[in-house]
């Protein structure tokens, strides 16, 4: 591991020599960066068919800076802010672990350096892999500590490699039960992407270290491969994740096929075995893409039959083909066999430019096993969203309205039946300049 490191320092020493070099001086790199941002306004109204009913109005200021190269070096900073005026207690409790976190963090701040076809950014950034990814879903996007190494020397090829050794959560909740009402810092605790009924999801990691690959030699087709090893995870051991994905796009007469074959496995050290966290996830898909504007999609996965999958560090790690809006954990618990079909129109097609929809259709059905403690379950999610992005005079202005319905028929460690529907709406104003 100490090598790794190393590495990374000798790169960045080679930059002193380095005679690339795009502002003539230093003053000219700040002056010649660029600067940007966003101002918010979420609104969330969430029923989660037991025991609450809320709704809560967030505010937000993102703030980022990014100085021209020097030399092959640039700086880059963002500021993340978050602000619930009216949340009660009732909504604190309910969104605490998610949206109500007040405060500001400076969740990016980093120094990059390229030389050639070599990129490097070592500090606070946002990263997104399959294995390690922060989600942006909420109004706090999350991001880690470390560094990100791409390369593309070779031809239709991205080598990736990262280390990371702390974690921005949406919320101060994520290191602490305790800490309500403050934003995500960044601490060693980070969020698990674990099937449903998991018990790791909120973890200590020491660290984590990957490395991965994309490729794009054959005309149409995506190979993808990623590796991920996390350290110390809960003071136990260490769990090593798996991702493999081939992406293939046909063109056709007036619109394109597309298929894709997704599988992920996790391994753990043996004081983890108790927690049967040695699942997999396999799944493909099959869409019909730009038929006059529609866009339509159907895949089916299974999951391992006695355990869950860890599908990633940080809760963008999570993506699945039939995952819903609001969550994917249900499809990779242990023993799921799981559907999902959708539907998009992009309306610039009837000459509304800027509106775009989607409705979709998934259902998990989980086995049960008498007497362990996660429950199965027979989610059926119904979900559609509606997103328009202004153009012209209100241009980086866009408004989006999502609904998503979940019916559960489950059975507890007991056998017992139940009936759980729950039901989210999220409304998203937001503008970018």
């Amino acid at each position: 591991m100490k090598s790794a490191k190393y590495s990374l320092v000798a790169l960045m020493a080679m930059g002193l020599v380095s005679s690339l070099c795009a502002a003539d001086t230093l003053a000219d790199a700040f002056k010649n960066g660029k600067a940007g941002g966003e101002l918010r306004a979420w609104y969330f109204d969430r029923d989660n068919g037991t025991t609450s009913h809320q709704d809560i109005f967030n505010t937000a200021v993102v703030l980022n800076y990014v100085t021209d190269t020097f030399y092959g070096f640039r700086l880059g900073a963002t500021m993340q802010s978050n602000y619930a005026p009216y949340a009660d207690h009732d909504a604190k409790e309910l969104f605490k672990g998610d949206m109500y976190g007040s405060g500001a963090m400076l969740s990016e701040a980093y120094i990059g350096y390229t030389l050639g076809k070599t990129d490097l950014k070592i500090g606070r950034q946002f990263i997104s892999t399959p294995l390690v990814s922060g989600s942006g879903s909420r109004i706090v996007k999350e991001a880690f500590q470390g560094a990100v190494l791409t390369n593309t020397d070779l031809p239709s090829t991205t080598l990736i490699a990262a280390y990371v050794n702390k974690f921005q959560g949406r919320t101060g909740t994520l290191a602490d039960a305790n800490d309500v009402g403050d934003i995500g810092d960044f601490t060693k605790t980070y969020a698990l992407s674990v099937g449903k009924g998991g018990s790791v999801s909120k973890a200590f990691i020491d660290d984590a270290y990957s490395a991965g690959v994309i490729n794009k030699s054959i005309t149409g087709l995506t190979l993808s491969a990623q590796y991920a090893l996390a350290n110390d995870v809960a003071h136990l051991g260490d769990v090593s994740l798996y991702h493999a994905e081939a992406n293939y796009v046909l063109p056709l007469n007036g619109f394109k096929l597309g298929f894709d074959a997704m599988y992920r496995t996790s391994r753990t050290d043996s004081a983890l075995d108790n927690l049967n966290l040695e699942g997999s996830y396999f799944g493909g898909r099959v869409s019909i893409i730009d038929l006059a504007g529609f866009g339509i999609s159907v895949a089916a996965a299974t999951s391992d039959k006695s355990d869950d999958l860890i599908a990633g560090v940080g809760n963008g790690a999570d993506s699945t083909y039939t995952g819903s809006i609001l969550t994917s954990a249900h499809t990779y618990a242990r023993d799921t066999d799981s559907y999902m079909g959708k539907i998009s129109y992009d309306f610039s097609k009837i000459g509304v430019t800027g509106l775009s929809a989607f409705v979709l259709y998934a259902d998990n059905d989980q086995g049960y096993t008498q007497g362990v403690a996660q429950t199965s379950g027979d989610w059926k999610n119904t979900a559609c969203d509606l997103t328009y992005a202004f153009e012209g005079a209100l241009k980086g202005f866009s408004l989006s309205l999502q609904y998503e319905k979940e019916d559960n028929d489950k059975r507890n460690a007991a056998g017992v039946n139940t009936n759980v529907t729950s039901e989210e709406y999220r409304f998203r104003a937001n503008y970018k300049f």
